[in-house]
Order: C-alpha cells, then sequence, then structure tokens
C-alpha cells in the first residue's frame, strides 16, 4: 500500500509540473544538438539575361513602287508604306491623276493576284518592284479621259403635290407628296448614265372632324336617356321589358356616342352593364 501511495504522489506531482511554464534566463542558449542543421547554398553564376531588341519601324521610311497596266499601257509611281493594305495602295493609285477607280482595280505581283485585307510587308514588296495593274470584266478605261469614282449616294427629291391642280374627282383636303430616288450624276463610268427613277407615294392625307350633327348632340345628353327611361317605365307594365327596350335604343345609338358619353348615361340612368358596356 505504502508504494501504491508512493508511485500516486510522484504522478501527481510530476502532472503538475508538467502544466507550470518554463521560464529561460535571458542569456540561455539552446544546445547544439539540438538545433536544426545548416543546408550549405552552393554559389551558381548565371549569365546576364538577354538584351531585349525593339524593332522600331519608321513609318517615314517608304516604300517605291510602280504600277502598269498592259491594256491600255500606262504607269504610275508611288510610295507606300509596309504596314498598308492592298486597299489601301488601291486608294492612293485612284487619288493619282488619270487613275482608275480603286474599285474597279485588280492589282497582280509577280502573277499571283493580291488580297484587299493583306497588309503590303505580307508580300514581301521592295523597294522597285512592279504591280501588274488589272481591271473588273466588263470595265474600259481611258487613261487620256479623266475618271471620277461613281457616287452610289441617292438623292432625294420631294414633289409637293398640292401645288398642282388635283385630277377630276379627286377628294378635298389631301396633299400626297411623291419621293423620287435616284442616284447622283456620275460622269465616270458609263454604267451609272442611265437614271433609274423610283416613286415612292406617300399618303399624308389628313381628313378633317366632321362637324357635330344635332342628332348627335341630343342623344349624347344623359338628360335625353333619363326621359327615355321614365316613358318607356311608364309604357311597359313589366319593368325587365322597359329595361330591355331602353338597351335596344342605346345599342341603335352606340356607333354614335363615346364611352365616355355612354359611362355618364349609365351614371345618369343607373341601368348597369347597359348596350354591352
Amino acid at each position: 500500500m505504502a508504494d501504491q501511495a508512493e508511485v500516486a504522489f510522484a504522478t501527481t506531482f510530476l502532472n503538475t509540473l508538467s502544466t507550470q511554464p518554463v521560464t529561460y534566463a535571458d542569456d540561455y542558449q539552446q544546445p547544439p544538438e539540438n538545433s536544426l542543421r545548416r543546408v550549405p547554398v552552393l554559389g551558381i553564376d548565371l549569365p546576364p539575361p538577354p538584351e531585349r531588341k525593339h524593332e522600331v519601324i519608321s513609318d517615314a521610311e517608304g516604300i517605291s513602287v510602280t504600277i502598269k497596266s498592259l491594256k491600255p499601257a500606262a504607269s504610275f509611281s508611288l510610295t507606300i508604306d509596309p504596314t498598308d493594305t492592298i486597299s489601301d495602295l488601291k486608294s492612293k493609285l485612284a487619288a493619282q491623276p488619270n487613275a482608275p477607280p480603286a474599285d474597279v482595280q485588280r492589282l497582280l505581283l509577280k502573277g499571283k493576284a493580291l488580297v484587299d485585307t493583306k497588309l503590303v510587308k505580307e508580300y514581301n514588296v521592295k523597294n522597285g518592284d512592279t504591280f501588274t495593274l488589272m481591271f473588273k470584266p466588263g470595265v474600259e478605261w481611258d487613261p487620256s479621259k479623266p475618271t471620277e469614282s461613281p457616287s452610289s449616294t441617292p438623292s432625294i427629291m420631294l414633289i409637293d403635290s398640292s401645288k398642282t391642280p388635283p385630277p377630276t374627282g379627286a377628294r378635298k383636303h389631301q396633299r400626297i407628296p411623291s419621293v423620287v430616288l435616284s442616284p447622283s450624276p456620275s460622269s465616270g463610268s458609263p454604267t451609272f448614265e442611265k437614271t433609274i427613277d423610283i416613286p415612292l407615294t406617300l399618303d399624308a392625307s389628313t381628313s378633317l372632324p366632321e362637324p357635330m350633327s344635332t342628332y348627335h348632340t341630343t342623344v349624347a345628353k344623359p338628360e335625353f336617356w333619363e326621359r327615355l327611361r321614365a316613358f318607356l317605365s311608364a309604357e311597359f307594365p313589366d319593368e325587365s321589358d322597359a329595361v330591355l327596350a331602353f338597351e335596344e335604343f342605346l345599342r341603335a345609338s352606340k356607333g354614335t356616342l363615346t364611352a365616355s358619353e355612354i359611362a355618364k348615361i349609365r351614371d345618369e340612368v343607373g341601368v348597369i352593364g347597359m348596350a354591352g358596356t
């Protein structure tokens, strides 16, 4: 029993000591065997990173090219940029005196047709290169005559028919303007010499409101229907017959009355749901 008591006391004492915080002195140093070993770092010489080469494209430097047409014989000299598209090249050529319009041009380089959306530098164009100029089928171009690119913007002409005498049997209070669409005249392309007129008639007639007749003025008064209701009640012994006759009269006049006027009559007479309202 004594041994067990000592073991229990020792266990309790050690547990109590383990719960107490450990305080180290200011000059405490951990034993070297408890410290982590340092991993040696070897110095490796790395080459310096390569320098970035910035490609500078100067817009001021252009490429001088020649554009020749075999039939008819003509030659043009242009200065273009590598970043220009083939469409830009055609526009620059069209700006030259006596040059064909850009929309009829077909350019070839070394027998290869050029695409309008591609850049000049994609075809590896160099100074002194010569382009071959061809045209769309059916287009005839004469370099001795000045040409202008046709304009497809239609012109709109308004014709006021109110200034002209109306035809026999025409209705009054009617004004019908006419719109004629035609392309702008141009002297550059023979395909636009014929003017196409498209008559477009706009019905702008405005009907004047008819004057209110004496019949409508009378039937639109709620007092008229109040007197009619009293008359029908005196003529028909059965009240349902009087209401039925009243609704028949109101249905016959419904085409000349507005919804607001029918509502006023209903409020005045006190008949609900008459004439389908």
